[in-house]
């Protein structure tokens, strides 16, 4: 799993190690409040899971640098939007 930090293309899919590492604090976070991975993987190490997040275009940080999740849903099947002030 740390192999991927040896390798470049991890920083430059994030867009440098300042990104991928705020990336990889904040989903972390998120993962230890309740949310589901995006992964399946036989660990619980969160840090395995948010690199496996990222390596597969599940993740990556918006431009407010908050995390965003990919749409795998496709165009047919539009994800519901979470108003938080709802809440």
């Amino acid at each position: 799993m740390l192999d991927a930090f040896k390798e470049e293309d991890i920083v430059r899919k994030v867009g440098g190690r300042f990104k991928l590492s705020t990336l990889i604090q904040k989903r972390m976070v998120q993962l230890n409040r309740g949310s589901k991975p995006l992964v399946q993987l036989p660990t619980r190490n969160l840090m395995e899971i948010v690199v496996q997040e990222i390596l597969q275009d599940k993740i990556y940080l918006d431009r407010s640098g908050e995390v965003g999740i990919t749409d795998d849903g496709g165009p047919d099947e539009p994800q519901p939007e979470l108003d938080l002030d709802k809440l």
